[in-house]
């Protein structure tokens, strides 16, 4: 995101928790991006100072957000994702406003929509929400925080929800699908029929920068994928491929597969390879003149690229 905006001629500060955290910009193999500041704020939460980080900007991107939490230790997780994720992003809102910012572009997460959809429907921005997990209702509390803030500060608000996000250095379900194909043991997936919405790293950038630049996207939600929906097996295929190596798929009955998985304590991973998600991206491309600058093809060939080089 940093990169991608000073590239483009962007006065950029980059925010981080603590001092150290800067040397992770740029990242390792990356020649650094001309006109990139840092500021370090700490954890994010109701207490935040934010006042170096804001001092000149007038466009705010939220990336920062306590996300899945593999295994989580608090006894009440909701109130932590609160903490983080509606309190701290609340008063990053009003403290931005008041220091003069005049747009907040905010990443959400499909997950207000909910967590899938019966197959040949689309999630789109009319839906009513619909959150299920913990990280998703504090991402939907959240852009409900910002809606209140735009109204009493009049500051300009972006939301965009995207979906599962892939490139270089993902992880979560991702990166567990090509470390399997990176074994060779066959996969029981071949009688998945499911279809499902990416977006590459690359697209989001992208579709981020022409949220806080243009005119027409004040005040909007957008829902942002790179347009080509796949099933589980296709993805494994596009990756392998990609990686110059075979897809070992098997066929498996997938009630039976989520069965097993259920009782192997591994039901929602299962279930996100098994279920359908999908979103209509027509809004952000009709009123933002946005397409995707990367194809899907183009994303898993980076993707399987830097995995290749950095795991083997």
């Amino acid at each position: 995101m940093c990169k991608s905006l000073a590239h483009r001629g962007h006065r950029v500060r980059a925010v981080v928790r603590n001092p150290q955290s800067a040397g992770a910009l740029p990242t390792a193999n990356e020649s650094p991006a001309d006109g990139v500041e840092t500021a370090a704020v700490g954890n994010i939460d109701a207490q935040t100072d934010w006042s170096a980080a804001l001092s000149g900007m007038d466009t705010v991107i939220h990336l920062a957000a306590r996300v899945h939490v593999m295994h989580e230790k608090s006894g009440g997780p909701l109130d932590e994702f609160r903490r983080v994720n509606v309190a701290g992003t609340e008063h990053l809102a009003r403290a931005a406003a008041a220091s003069g910012v005049k747009r907040m572009v905010y990443v959400s997460s499909i997950k207000v929509n909910g967590e899938a959809i019966a197959g040949g429907q689309k999630f789109s921005e009319t839906d009513t929400p619909a959150p299920q997990d913990p990280y998703g209702i504090s991402k939907y509390e959240a852009e409900q925080a910002l809606h209140r803030v735009a109204r009493e500060t009049g500051m300009e608000i972006v939301i965009v929800r995207p979906p599962l996000v892939y490139g270089p250095r993902v992880k979560g379900n991702f990166i567990l699908l090509l470390k399997m194909l990176g074994t060779g043991i066959p996969l029981p997936l071949a009688s998945v029929n499911n279809r499902r919405s990416f977006i590459y790293l690359g697209n989001l950038v992208d579709a981020l920068i022409a949220c806080a630049t243009h005119p027409a996207a004040a005040g909007q939600t957008y829902l942002v994928s790179d347009g080509e929906d796949v099933s589980t097996p296709e993805l494994l295929r596009f990756l392998a491929g990609a990686a110059g190596q075979p897809a070992r798929l098997f066929s498996f009955p997938p009630r039976l597969l989520k069965a097993l998985a259920r009782l192997a304590g591994k039901g929602p991973q299962v279930d996100r390879l098994l279920g359908s998600l999908c979103v209509e991206s027509g809004k952000i491309r009709t009123e933002l003149n946005w397409t995707p600058p990367y194809s899907l093809q183009q994303g898993l060939q980076a993707t399987a690229e830097w995995y290749r080089t950095e795991h083997t």
